[in-house]
């Protein structure tokens, strides 16, 4: 069964526009986890553009009310995540690399092109989340001749970046990609590599993701999750999703 980790980062952008704590994350997340999603993720940023520091402490409180649910942080190791992590001690550390002012996630490691130094630096990074206690997941592409090097640096799951399948899909060409993502997961399997799934699944086009790759162990969702639940309201909205991640592919 696939789990849902629920991304919230969107309920922080907008309750940041005002300064009334409206829209409240941990409500919401409440409603989220009570409507039978497996976990949260949040992406906090340097420049705090959604998720606060406080916001991390919060849900990992509110976590602590659902012991079955498990608490993902990601984010770029170097612009602070190893220090939310260690405040938390989080389920789950996703390690992106993205830049200080990128505006979302738009690429995965690219291993093959780091330097020695570069690689080190990332391994110690793992190491350091493993000593917390942190699953390490690392953000990648759908490049089946990566995960060794994945996990070599001593991952625990690869999170393959679905924005290339999304945008494919909405464009009726998804069967174009659904194969590279399905041999960058055996690849990974291969390899005892856990395999989760992130940016621009929807409603629309998740089913036809797990369908073609087999064994995705969690997906996190959240642009699109939060606008729907605008339409659908947050627990019917989480409970439209899970349908689609627990149904028989």
């Amino acid at each position: 069964m696939t789990k849902l980790s629920v991304n919230v980062n969107k309920i922080a952008t907008l309750r940041n526009t005002r300064e009334l704590e409206i829209p409240n994350i941990a409500h919401l997340s409440r409603i989220a986890l009570q409507a039978g999603a497996d976990g949260l993720t949040v992406h906090p940023r340097p420049d705090e553009r959604h998720i606060r520091s406080y916001d991390v402490d919060a849900l990992a409180r509110l976590l602590g009310e659902f012991p079955r649910a498990e608490f993902n942080i990601e984010g770029n190791p170097y612009h602070g995540l190893i220090e939310h992590c260690r405040r938390v001690r989080p389920t789950q550390a996703t390690l992106v690399p993205d830049a200080t002012d990128a505006f979302t996630s738009n690429s995965g490691w690219q291993l093959g092109k780091m330097s020695n130094d570069q690689c080190e630096t990332l391994r110690y990074a793992v190491a350091e989340l493993h000593e917390v206690g942190c699953r390490v997941s690392l953000f990648m592409d759908p490049l089946p001749d990566l995960m060794p090097l994945a996990k070599e640096l001593g991952a625990d799951r690869v999170e393959l970046y679905t924005e290339p399948f999304a945008t494919a899909f909405a464009a009726g060409e998804g069967e174009s990609q659904t194969p590279h993502y399905a041999a960058a997961a055996v690849a990974a399997q291969e390899l005892e590599l856990g395999v989760n799934g992130g940016h621009d699944l929807n409603l629309h086009n998740l089913d036809a993701f797990l369908s073609a790759v087999h064994g995705v162990a969690e997906v996190s969702i959240g642009h699109a999750l939060i606008a729907d639940a605008l339409e659908f309201g947050m627990a019917e909205t989480v409970k439209r999703y899970l349908a689609i991640c627990r149904s028989e592919k």
